[in-house]
């Protein structure tokens, strides 16, 4: 492997951010076999969710040793989201190698942000992995309204871009480093075999869930839009086995939604009359009427215009029940 590698890899110190969800195609965590093939890898960097990628969403994460590996932890989800000068002075290169969803409060890609800010004040490489955008990189798909980093900016949305932002984290680092005049030397070594308008089934690899609430491709499709469920006190399906493709609440009527949604004439995606009762979360335990989000055109569903309309119905059809609910993050800078 690192006979094919750029020749300042081979020799170089390696600072690794990353989990277990950057496998290779036998599936083997990157880390482990970048090692094997005999890169210096000296320290690893884990985002939210933590290196093996289990953490609670939200739960702060401390640094620790790699079971896998041996090699020391610093996590960028708890005390810090940028990796101290410190635990770069021994290392000549940065590596990025986190699988993303393609939407912009997924957080790996603002655990990016930072790491682009470090390598930049550092004065070391940067080389991203990249990977494909499991929702697809044709632009003309890009939706949702642009965040307005002046008034808010936080760890679920640093920056001005769309929510489904059709982008492979490689393409963000290279726009990021022009946009803010980083400075940063990023080095993308891009996935090979992708093309724009392929979705994950297409590229025939299995889907390995990204963190513990993300378990399918349907979900992430989902995700940029029934992600905003998570700021009412309706469940977004978290503690149920389709999380973001299921949403309702005990007091909803879940023939009454689904008619109403479908009304609405959304292409590529119809909702089903559930009940469903979550194992954690919101509702844990309670049953809950609602709707569940089927996928009938992957290419012409628009999840984030969708996820609208939903909340849109909720708030009209149960304007006292209905309420906006704090989400509980560890990830505020």
């Amino acid at each position: 492997m690192l006979k094919t590698m750029a020749p300042e890899l081979r020799s170089a110190r390696v600072g690794m951010v990353t989990n277990d969800v950057a496998r290779t195609t036998t599936d083997a965590p990157s880390r482990k076999a970048l090692l094997d093939a005999g890169m210096k890898i000296s320290r690893l960097f884990g985002p939210e969710h933590g290196i093996g990628a289990v953490a609670a969403d939200g739960a702060k994460v401390g640094d620790s040793t790699d079971t896998l590996t041996g090699l020391p932890v610093t996590s960028l989800y708890g005390a810090t989201h940028k990796p101290p000068a410190e635990s770069l002075k021994d290392m000549d290169v940065l590596m990025f190698d986190i699988p993303d969803v393609g939407a912009r409060f997924y957080t790996y890609i603002w655990t990016l942000s930072y790491v682009l800010e470090a390598a930049a004040e550092s004065g070391k490489p940067l080389w991203v992995l990249d990977r494909p955008n499991p929702i697809g990189g044709d632009l003309s798909a890009a939706e949702g309204p642009m965040l307005e980093e002046s008034f808010v900016s936080s760890f679920v949305g640093r920056w001005c871009m769309p929510i489904r932002h059709c982008l492979t984290v490689g393409e963000l680092a290279r726009l990021w480093n022009a946009q803010k005049n980083l400075g940063a030397d990023v080095r993308v070594v891009q996935a090979s075999g992708w093309t724009r308008e392929m979705h994950w089934p297409a590229t025939g690899l299995e889907f390995v869930a990204p963190s513990p609430n993300m378990p399918s491709y349907e979900s992430a499709l989902l995700y940029p839009g029934t992600c905003l469920i998570e700021g009412t006190n309706l469940s977004e399906g978290r503690g149920t086995d389709a999380p973001f493709q299921l949403t309702g609440a005990p007091w909803v009527d879940a023939d009454c939604v689904a008619g109403m949604f479908n009304d609405c004439g959304y292409e590529g995606v119809v909702a089903e009359a559930v009940q469903f009762v979550p194992a954690g979360r919101k509702f844990e335990k309670v049953q809950c009427g609602g709707v569940k989000l089927r996928i009938t055109d992957a290419k012409k569903i628009r999840p984030v215009s969708a996820g609208l309309a939903l909340v849109g119905i909720f708030a009209r059809l149960y304007p006292d029940e209905m309420q906006w609910h704090p989400y509980p993050t560890g990830g505020q800078p």
